[in-house]
């Protein structure tokens, strides 16, 4: 794969921006540099551009250099960047399978950037003939999210593979479920695929979506592309700390996912006994697919009993479908009693 023909030639040549903390890397000394309040109130100085310390210890957790790692504001920074970085607005696509995460497609929007979508076939799987077929030279990124949303499953890791392999350009895996599936995560695989990033984030298992804090792992050129376009402190000094508290304490983050996976189990086997649920998917998240007789009724019904769910009836293969996050024990028992109500 030869990158700088993937590239955007202007963001290949561009000159990034260099802050106060990008040109003095080091941690002594009196701050004169960057015109910020000297007086001490534990946030009165810029935060690492660098995130220097987040980055060490992800790669301790992940096992992968901290070079391979970037961080954005939210995974939703990392999906625009790719886009900014590698298509031309008004010219190149992106290509994502129906049915999918929506933010692919509005990210590309924004930048005027044209969406190819492919339909997963009936068992929600990739197809990778279809998508070799539908991808031109202007097709520069492939969004793939493994554990797929709204569906619920695991994608087939051979399939995943094979596309890898094939598409000519930039394949990016967005496994922001992957703590809840029992499949390993696609980072150890950058090292040998140069057009693979791989998304995580700090939302879902970790319970710090209020923080805003997406992972990217891929090959250093592809980190050290993220790091020229983004802007340079966008990511605050309490993200980066609340990130670091929390990856301390790993046994937390363990204790929730179990939780969860034996709520979902409980919440899988009490949906099924319903009789206005017709089908009950296979998750491999915190959240189960539903198939229901009548979805807008009965999303209406759980709202007017202070239970919100998500209806996913107006998406591709996913008609007459709700879509249910795992909830505490409390939560679900509340959920299923307000489905025997409606």
């Amino acid at each position: 794969m030869n990158l700088e023909n993937l590239v955007r030639p202007n963001i290949w040549n561009l000159k990034p921006y260099s802050s106060a903390r990008h040109d003095f890397e080091g941690t002594g000394g009196i701050h004169l540099d960057a015109n910020e309040n000297p007086y001490e109130t534990g946030l009165n100085r810029y935060p690492d551009p660098h995130h220097a310390r987040v980055r060490e210890k992800i790669a301790q957790i992940k096992e992968i250099a901290p070079e391979s790692i970037a961080l954005g504001n939210g995974s939703d920074e990392i999906i625009d960047l790719m886009i900014r970085i590698f298509c031309v607005p008004g010219q190149d696509q992106i290509m994502t399978l129906d049915p999918t995460y929506g933010m692919y497609r509005v990210a590309a929007d924004i930048c005027n950037v044209d969406t190819v979508t492919v339909s997963l076939d009936s068992d929600y799987q990739p197809v990778p003939e279809a998508i070799v077929q539908a991808t031109s030279s202007l097709t520069k990124l492939l969004f793939l999210c493994h554990p797929n949303n709204p569906t619920a499953n695991a994608l087939d890791q051979d399939r995943l593979h094979q596309i890898i392999e094939k598409f000519p350009g930039i394949v990016v895996i967005d496994e922001a479920y992957i703590d809840f599936c029992t499949d390993k995560s696609f980072i150890p695989w950058v090292r040998r695929y140069p057009n693979l990033v791989v998304m995580q984030t700090f939302s879902k298992a970790w319970g710090l979506a209020g923080i805003r804090l997406g992972m990217a792992f891929a090959q250093p050129d592809i980190i050290r592309l993220i790091y020229k376009v983004k802007p340079p402190y966008n990511i605050s000094t309490y993200t980066q700390e609340q990130a670091l508290q929390s990856m301390h304490n790993q046994d937390q983050k363990n204790w929730w996912v179990s939780k969860i996976l034996e709520q979902r189990k409980w919440l899988e086997t009490e949906l099924a006994k319903l009789s206005m649920v017709e089908t009950v998917y296979p998750s491999d998240t915190n959240f189960i697919l539903i198939r229901v007789d009548d979805a807008n009724r009965r999303y209406a019904s759980l709202r007017d009993q202070g239970i919100i769910v998500r209806n996913r009836s107006n998406v591709h293969l996913c008609e007459g479908c709700l879509r249910i996050t795992v909830g505490t024990a409390l939560e679900n028992e509340a959920l299923i009693k307000a489905l025997q109500n409606s």
